[in-house]
C-alpha cells in the first residue's frame, strides 16, 4: 500500500508538495484553486517526500531512503516566497528533516548505508528553524500562525504578520522539534523560544478549571474561543506536554500535563465520549458533536498509563468506523455524521497501535485489518489513495495529504510487524505528532537551556495522578485479552442499538430535592405557559438556572439549524465501474429536486454517451446513441427539467449534467442542487445528477481513452466488483491503470483549472456562474459550512436514523410547526419579557453560532 501511494507521488507529483490522486498530478500552490487554510501546509518544498523520509526506514526501505535523502538535498528549496503555517511547517517539514537525520545517523553507525552522510539534513533543518524564528517576535512569545519563508513577518512583501489569533495547538506543538534541533546542533535559541510559548500558555490557563481555550490572542493573551476539548485546535498541546517530559526529562512538563489531564477527566471525559466544555463553566458542554482529531487521545492515555478510558473511547470510535467505513471529520453524540469528509487521517490507527502495545490483545490486530481493508476497498484509486469527500456516499476528493504517508503506514506497519521486521529498536525513539522519530538520548545532550519553573507556584498537584506514570515500554496488562475485552463489551452496540439522549451532561444538583429535569429545546412549546415561565427563570434564579438557559439556547440554535438543513438533499455519487477503474473512482455529484430519487430506488448503472445537441435543449438528433444509456449534457441555455425530458424521450436511463464553467470543482465550490422549472416534474422518471467541470472532465477523458465507459449513479458508492478486477493479471492491471491514469492526466490538463474564490471567501449561497448570459438554470445553493456541518442526514440515506426513531419523530414534529422550531418566530409573538431574556443571552448566542460555523 505504501509503495502504491509513494510510487505514484514520485511518478506523477514530485517535486510538487502533494499528489492529486484522481487527476494523477502534483498539487502546486497557486496553480490550483485555493482551499483556504488547508493550503498553508504547502510551501513548494516537496512536502510529501520530506514527510515520508523516516517512514521509508521503518518499512525497511533503506535504499529508497538513501535515494530520497539525495533528492531532498539536491532539489528542495526552503527560500520560497510562500506564506506557510508555522505549525504545519514545524511538524511536517522540520520534523521530517529531523526524523530523517535521526535515522540517517543510525544507519550510518550500522555501517552499510548512508556512509556519505554528513548531517546535511540537520543543516537544512537548522536553516528552516531560523526561518521560523521571526514568527516568535511577539510580546507574549506566542508565534504568529503564518510566516513567509523568504521574507519573514510584517514586511510588505511578506503578506503576513497582521494576524492577532492563533490556536493553542499551533503555539503549543513546537517543543519536541525545536528542542531536538537545539540538542542536535547546540543552538539553544530554538528550545528557549518553544519553552517560552509553552510557559505563556500555561500561565494563561483558566485557573479554576485548569483548562485552556481553542484560540488565543498572541499579543494580549486573552482567550478568543473559550471552549475546550481534546480535539481540533488543542489536541497536540496536551500531547507535547507529556512527550516533552519523556524526551527532555523535565518534571515541570509532567506536572503541567497531569494537572490538565485531571481537568480533562473531570470535565471533558464523559465515557466513552469526549465533549468540549466552556473553560469558565466546565460543567456546561460547548457542543453536541466530536471531531475526528480526538482519536489520538486514547493513544496518549496509553502513554500516560490510563488504559481503561483509552479502551472505552477507542471502542466507541471503532463502532463509528464500522458504521461509516471511516471516521467522519465530526459526528454527533448520537453518532450521526456532522461533517462528512475524511482526509485519511491516521489518529485512530495511532491509538490502535498503542493499545495493542499496552495490552497485547489480538483484537487490535483485527481493528488494524479492518482499517487496511477499508483503505484498499474505498480509498485506493489507480494513482494512489484519495481522501473521502463524503463517507455517506463514498465519493472521493482529489487529495492525498502528506500525513497519510508519514503516519498511517508507519503505525499500521508497526502494528503488525514482529521485532525482527524492524531494523532498529523503535523503543529508542519517541513519536512526534506527525509520527516522526526523535531519539531518546537527546535528553542527556546539550542541556544548557535556562529553565523557568512556572508550574508548582500556581497549582496544588494531586500526587495520586503520578501513580499512573509508567515507562512506555512496559506491558501494563501482559497478554491478558480478557481485561480489555471486559471493558469493550458494554460498548459493542453503542452505535447500532442505542440512541443516547442523555449524553449532554446533566449535573447531579439539577435533580436535587426531586426537581424536574431542565427544559430541553426539543420539548419546548411556545404555547405552553409552563415552558414560558421556566424560560423567564433561566438566567435569573441561580447559576444552575443560568447554565440551563445557556444549554437551552445552544440546543435551540442547533435544532433550528438542523431543521433548515433537513430541507437540503445530500450529495450523490457517480462511480466509474468499467475497466480499468472498476469502481475505484467515485465523483461527488449534486442531486436534482426532480426525477428518480436514488436514495429510495436502486442505483442506475449504464454506459455513458454524449447527447446531440450537447446542451440537450432540443429534441436529440442522436437518440440511437443514448438509448438505454446515461446521457451526458452540458449545463446552460435551458432549464434542467427541459434537458431531462429531452434525453428521457430519446430513451436515456439517466442523465449527468456537466458544468460549463471551466475549472469548477466540488473541492472548492458549494454542493449544487438542480431545481425544477416551477412546473409539475412528475413526468421525469430518470435520475439526474450534476457534476462540476473538473469531475465531468474525468469522465470525458475516460471516454476519449476507452470509448466505452460504464458508470453507476447512486446515493452511496457501492463495493467494487472483484470478479471484474480479477479477469486480468495483476501486473497487466497495474500497467494498464498507470498508463490510463497518465493519459487521462494529460487530457485533463488540457482542460485546465482556473483560480476561484476559496470557500471561505465565496458567498454562502453562491453557485458556479454560467459562462453564458442565456443560462436560465435554477439552482439551490448550499454553502460549504452547511454541507460540511450537517448534523442530521436524509432519513433514507443515514443508516442510524431508523434506529433513533424517537428523536427523529420529535424533530419531525417540531419541523412541522414553525413556531415550535424557530425561536425568533415563536418568541417574537410573546411580547417584551422574552425579548429581554434573549437580549441578556445575546453574547452566548453569538458564541454558539460562531462554534456552529467553525471549520475544522
Amino acid at each position: 500500500m505504501f509503495d502504491h501511494a509513494y510510487g505514484n507521488y514520485m511518478e506523477h507529483a514530485y517535486p510538487a508538495d502533494e499528489l492529486m490522486p484522481l487527476t494523477c498530478r502534483g498539487r502546486v500552490r497557486g496553480q490550483e484553486p485555493s482551499r483556504g487554510d488547508v493550503d498553508d501546509a504547502l510551501g513548494k518544498f516537496s512536502l510529501t517526500l520530506i514527510d515520508s523520509l523516516d517512514t521509508l526506514v521503518v518499512l525497511n526501505k533503506t535504499k529508497e531512503f538513501e535515494e530520497a535523502v539525495r533528492k531532498v538535498l539536491r532539489d528542495v528549496n526552503l527560500d520560497n516566497d510562500v506564506v506557510v503555517s508555522v505549525f504545519e511547517t514545524n511538524i511536517r517539514v522540520l520534523g521530517g528533516l529531523l526524523g530523517g537525520h535521526s535515522l540517517a545517523i543510525m544507519l550510518k553507525e550500522k555501517g552499510e548505508y548512508m556512509q556519505w552522510y554528513n548531517d546535511e539534513l540537520l543543516q537544512m533543518a537548522k536553516q528552516l528553524g531560523y526561518k521560523l524564528l521571526p514568527a516568535f517576535n511577539t510580546t507574549s512569545g506566542l508565534p504568529y500562525p503564518r510566516i513567509n519563508l523568504k521574507f519573514g513577518i510584517r514586511k510588505p512583501e511578506a503578506r503576513t504578520g497582521t494576524e492577532t489569533d492563533t490556536c493553542t495547538a499551533c503555539a503549543g506543538t513546537l517543543i519536541l522539534e525545536f528542542a531536538a534541533l537545539s540538542r542536535f546542533t547546540g543552538a539553544t535559541i530554538f528550545e528557549e523560544y518553544a519553552r517560552k510559548a509553552l510557559d505563556f500558555l500555561w500561565e494563561k490557563r483558566q485557573r479554576s478549571s485548569n483548562l485552556v481555550g481553542v484560540t488565543i490572542n498572541i499579543h494580549t493573551g486573552d482567550w478568543v474561543r473559550k471552549d475546550s476539548g481534546v480535539g481540533a485546535g488543542i489536541d497536540s498541546y496536551y500531547e507535547y506536554l507529556l512527550k516533552a517530559y519523556v524526551l527532555l526529562g523535565d518534571d515541570s512538563f509532567l506536572e503541567r500535563f497531569n494537572t490538565h489531564y485531571d481537568a480533562i477527566m473531570r470535565y471533558i471525559s464523559q465515557p466513552p465520549l469526549l465533549l468540549d466544555v466552556h473553560i469558565h463553566k466546565p460543567m456546561l458542554n460547548a457542543r453536541t458533536w466530536m471531531d475526528a482529531l480526538l482519536a489520538f487521545f486514547p493513544g496518549l492515555q496509553v502513554l500516560k498509563g490510563d488504559i481503561r478510558p483509552a479502551i472505552e473511547t477507542h471502542e466507541m470510535l471503532y463502532q463509528v468506523i464500522k458504521k461509516h467505513n471511516f471516521l467522519p471529520e465530526a459526528f454527533t453524540t448520537d453518532f450521526r455524521v456532522h461533517w462528512a469528509q475524511h482526509p485519511l487521517r491516521p489518529e485512530f490507527a495511532e491509538s490502535t497501535y498503542f493499545l495493542y502495545k499496552a495490552t497485547g490483545d489480538p483484537y487490535y490486530l483485527e481493528v488494524g485489518k479492518t482499517l487496511i481493508e477499508n483503505l484498499n476497498k474505498y480509498a485506493r484509486v489507480p494513482c494512489g489513495f484519495a481522501a473521502m469527500k463524503d463517507v455517506r456516499t463514498g465519493s472521493h476528493e482529489d487529495r492525498m495529504d502528506s500525513f497519510f504517508l508519514a503516519e498511517m503506514f508507519k503505525y499500521l506497519y508497526l502494528l503488525f510487524a514482529d521485532k525482527e521486521d524492524i531494523i532498529f529498536d523503535i523503543e529508542d525513539y519517541i513519536f512526534t505528532t506527525e509520527a516522526h522519530l526523535l531519539p531518546l538520548w537527546l535528553s542527556t545532550t546539550n542541556q544548557n537551556i535556562s529553565k523557568k519553573n512556572t508550574t508548582s507556584e500556581y497549582t496544588e498537584l494531586d500526587d495520586s495522578n503520578f501513580d499512573w506514570t509508567c515507562p512506555n515500554t512496559q506491558i501494563l496488562f501482559p497478554n491478558d485479552p480478557l481485561y480489555a475485552q471486559s471493558i469493550r463489551e458494554p460498548l459493542k452496540n453503542v452505535v447500532d442499538k442505542s440512541c443516547p439522549r442523555g449524553i449532554i451532561r446533566v449535573r447531579e444538583e439539577s435533580f436535587r430535592s426531586g426537581a424536574k429535569p431542565p427544559l430541553r429545546a426539543r420539548d419546548f412549546m411556545a404555547t405552553n405557559p409552563e415552558h414560558l415561565e421556566i424560560l423567564k427563570k433561566m438566567g435569573a434564579a441561580s447559576s444552575i438556572d443560568a447554565e440551563d438557559g445557556l444549554r437551552f439556547m445552544q440546543e435551540m440554535i442547533e435544532l433550528s439549524s438542523q431543521q433548515q438543513k433537513e430541507q437540503q438533499l445530500p450529495p450523490r455519487a457517480v462511480q466509474i465501474v468499467s475497466h480499468p477503474f472498476f469502481g475505484r473512482v467515485v465523483l461527488t455529484a449534486g442531486p436534482a429536486q426532480f426525477g428518480l430519487d436514488l436514495s429510495k430506488h436502486k442505483e442506475t448503472r449504464g454506459f455513458v454517451a454524449s447527447s446531440k445537441p450537447y446542451n440537450g435543449c432540443s429534441e436529440l438528433t442522436n437518440p440511437e446513441a443514448v438509448m438505454g444509456k446515461i446521457a451526458l449534457i452540458q449545463r446552460g441555455q435551458c432549464m434542467f427539467a427541459e434537458k431531462a425530458r429531452n434525453i428521457q424521450n430519446a430513451g436515456a436511463i439517466g442523465g449527468i449534467v456537466i458544468d460549463d464553467n471551466e475549472g469548477s470543482s466540488s473541492d472548492t465550490a458549494p454542493l449544487f442542487q438542480m431545481a425544477g422549472d416551477g412546473k409539475d416534474t412528475d413526468d421525469i422518471q430518470i435520475p439526474m445528477l450534476f457534476l462540476f467541470s473538473k469531475e465531468g472532465s474525468i469522465i470525458l477523458d475516460a471516454i476519449r481513452e476507452y470509448e466505452e465507459v460504464e458508470v453507476l449513479l447512486s446515493d452511496k458508492a457501492k463495493d467494487r466488483d472483484p470478479d471484474l478486477e480479477t479477469e486480468e493479471l495483476p501486473s497487466s492491471e497495474n500497467d494498464s491503470q498507470n498508463q490510463s491514469a497518465e493519459q487521462i492526466v494529460s487530457s485533463s490538463q488540457e482542460v485546465g483549472l482556473v483560480d476561484q474564490e476559496s470557500p471561505e471567501e465565496s458567498s454562502p449561497n453562491s453557485h458556479p456562474e454560467s459562462s453564458s448570459p442565456a443560462d436560465t438554470d435554477i439552482a439551490a445553493g448550499v454553502s460549504p459550512s452547511e454541507q460540511n456541518s450537517n448534523p442530521t442526514e436524509n432519513h433514507e440515506t443515514t443508516s442510524l436514523d431508523g434506529e433513533c426513531t424517537d428523536l427523529d419523530n420529535q424533530l419531525q414534529e417540531q419541523s412541522e410547526t414553525e413556531e415550535d422550531s424557530n425561536p425568533n418566530v415563536s418568541w417574537g409573538k410573546k411580547g417584551q419579557p422574552i425579548d429581554a431574556i434573549l437580549a441578556d443571552w445575546n453574547e452566548d448566542i453569538e458564541a454558539f453560532e460562531m462554534m456552529e460555523k467553525d471549520e475544522l
